[in-house]
């Protein structure tokens, strides 16, 4: 099982309009609404892709009973842990490409937290992988993922982190298997990236490899429009089967890049476009190289 972890959890509401022009009213086109953050958008990847995983997350308020509404409607498996305030809202208006509005989340007590690394524990001792995603809410310290990392070890699980800032940069520190940024974040956290097991997003550049076993960039085979809000989470999805499976690197840079670009091609975050996934999977261009840092 791959556990996820999306402890700013949110609700995702879309909006398509035909070009997004600042100061200017806008006829939105559609609207959707679904459970979002990083690890729930991976999960969703996950089971569509037919795989077992549960999303775990801080979840309350009004907000929260949407979210989890949503989850149960969808059959995505969870197990959300409650808190007090109420969960964040993120907009996202998508036109040729995505402009994204997220609200900053709730503020969580130290006694949700506590309580929140005991679920934790729990369900982390019945995966084989963990994956740390996205922001933290209001309240945690800025180790939560260190944290986590460290008790997913001891449970015996793989871990891989994503994430930015000084999350990333505390939680680097605690040994994850795997460490998932944008180039952005990468650069945002400060962090050596000689010394660590890392893929780095890159967008339509496709993605930096630097592991023990060596460094490799992988290439799509096109550049497809549409929404890349999801690209990193499906990414993310891709190598934590990979982590599971002890899949060698260039198939698994691979499939992470062609299942990235299947979640452009989708309206909304968490989705993926299989036949797209299928089709790219095989064109990837996947090559050694020195290290690129």
């Amino acid at each position: 099982m791959i556990l996820t972890v999306t402890l700013n959890l949110a609700l995702d509401v879309t909006y398509d309009v035909a070009a997004l022009v600042p100061h200017t009213t806008h006829r939105v086109r559609a609207v959707r609404h679904r459970a979002g953050g990083k690890g729930v958008n991976v999960a969703r990847v996950l089971h569509t892709l037919g795989q077992e995983t549960v999303a775990t997350g801080l979840c309350g308020g009004p907000t929260g009973a949407l979210i989890t509404q949503e989850l149960t409607d969808s059959s995505v498996p969870h197990d959300l842990v409650p808190v007090a305030g109420d969960t964040r809202r993120v907009v996202t208006v998508t036109d040729a490409d995505a402009t994204v509005f997220a609200e900053p989340g709730p503020i969580v007590a130290p006694q949700e937290w506590e309580h929140f690394q005991d679920r934790f524990a729990a369900r982390a001792a019945r995966a084989r992988v963990v994956v740390l995603s996205g922001s933290l809410p209001r309240g945690l310290p800025s180790d939560a993922y260190a944290v986590l990392t460290r008790l997913a070890r001891r449970a015996g699980a793989k871990v891989l982190l994503d994430s930015g800032g000084p999350a990333l940069r505390a939680g680097a520190a605690a040994g994850p298997d795997l460490i998932k940024p944008n180039a952005a974040e990468l650069a945002e956290a400060g962090l050596d990236p000689r010394t660590l097991p890392l893929v780095v997003s890159r967008g339509p550049d496709g993605m930096l490899a630097g592991t023990p076993q060596g460094h490799w960039e992988a290439l799509p085979p096109e550049i497809l429009p549409g929404n890349p809000t999801g690209a990193g989470d499906a990414a993310a999805a891709a190598l934590a089967l990979a982590l599971r499976d002890d899949t060698p690197w260039p198939q698994a840079l691979a499939d992470a890049v062609a299942l990235s670009a299947s979640a452009v091609v989708t309206p909304v975050a968490g989705d993926v476009d299989l036949a797209t996934y299928h089709r790219l999977r095989e064109h990837v261009t996947v090559r050694e190289i020195p290290c690129p840092w």
